[in-house]
């Protein structure tokens, strides 16, 4: 059957979302309908918005949220109606390169980086007004209903609450594993994070909860300094402070250097400046945040020469279907909290007024 229901529809860059009746087409082979019941709003869908991450329109955006399955296709083993369940924008085919491979995690089907906007065949299964709406990174979950791939679903414990573990389907596993997977911190090292919003306090309790020594925490906006404290941040440093380079202003603070640094804003400039305050023969400097699109980076070469690691890491290097149900179940176990990275519950029809709050850094 197909479902009548509402949507956030982006119709183009830089306008609001329209809340709009969509149709929601059947799963077809091996793909899963679920009702969403919490969403995230993510910055990876902003820069959808204004043009950082280049995407088609019309597109229903949304990638970090929790549901319940409502009717699954042909084929489809993993989960079934009533099961509870996360959306993964990183899939996991569990047949490619990197899903083959223990050191990957990006599988080939993902729609990141192609910017198709449409489900593995090729087709979609939004319709609104009688026209084609796409899917976005193969999850499209401002909507009530959605539907995704087999490999694009993670069955999650029944009890969980899904107004808090939605944040698992992005933004605190992104920040979370970039520490612990990506850049594997080691206890006593030092760190420096560059973006407070919830990844990069995501990636504060992940350096903690490996046992960084020290953690510096490096924003433009002070209101996010008592929240980075309290989630395991031993030093705050606002750039505007200081009237030298931030790099220098880190490389001083820590006598030559931290030991892995973190860039959660996806700028350019605090590419470089995070590659710089790392230690000169040993630092890692790992890329969290989205690059914007047609952006290059200029750097000095000697900056890497000298011995320095520069990496990415998308959905915090975890293996999606393997790692979502298992971060859920340490949440349940209270090994880490989701509540501080949660600043306002709004209902979703409120979803301008959401990113509103976003882009002023509340």
């Amino acid at each position: 059957q197909v479902i009548k229901c509402k949507a956030a529809v982006l119709w183009e860059a830089n306008k609001p979302f329209s809340i709009e009746e969509v149709e929601v087409a059947p799963p077809k082979e091996h793909e899963v309908r679920i009702k969403i019941m919490a969403t995230g709003i993510c910055r990876s869908d902003d820069h959808v918005i204004t043009g950082a991450l280049a995407m088609p329109f019309p597109i229903i955006l949304g990638h970090e949220a929790a549901g319940v399955v409502e009717s699954v296709g042909q084929g489809v083993t993993s989960v079934k109606p009533g099961d509870k369940v996360i959306p993964l924008f990183v899939p996991q085919c569990g047949e490619c390169k990197s899903c083959l491979n223990t050191k990957g995690n990006l599988c080939i089907k993902t729609d990141l980086g192609t910017s198709a906007g449409l489900m593995p065949d090729g087709t979609t299964r939004f319709t609104c007004k009688g026209k084609a709406i796409y899917h976005f990174l193969g999850t499209s979950t401002f909507t009530e209903y959605t539907v995704v791939h087999e490999s694009a679903v993670a069955k999650i414990d029944s009890a969980a609450p899904l107004e808090k573990v939605c944040l698992i389907g992005c933004g605190f596993s992104t920040g979370y594993g970039a520490a612990l997977q990506t850049a594997k911190v080691e206890p006593g090292s030092t760190c420096a994070i560059f973006g407070l919003g919830g990844v990069g306090l995501s990636v504060v309790m992940g350096c903690k909860a490996a046992g960084a020594s020290r953690i510096i925490a490096v924003d433009i906006n002070n209101d996010k300094f008592a929240k980075a404290k309290q989630l395991g941040a031993t030093d705050c440093v606002n750039p505007k402070d200081f009237n030298k380079p931030i790099h220098e202003v880190l490389m001083e603070m820590t006598g030559g250097g931290v030991d892995y640094s973190f860039e959660v804003i996806g700028r350019t400039d605090t590419m470089t400046a995070a590659l710089a305050c790392c230690q000169f023969n040993y630092g890692v400097c790992v890329i969290v945040g989205v690059p914007p699109a047609a952006q290059k980076i200029t750097f000095d070469p000697m900056l890497l020469f000298t011995g320095r690691s520069w990496k990415g890491s998308v959905f915090g290097g975890w293996k999606s279907k393997d790692a979502v149900p298992k971060l859920v179940a340490d949440y349940m176990k209270k090994m880490f909290v989701l509540d501080p990275l949660i600043t306002h519950t709004l209902p979703w029809t409120k979803i301008n007024e959401g990113f509103d709050l976003l882009r002023t850094g509340k």
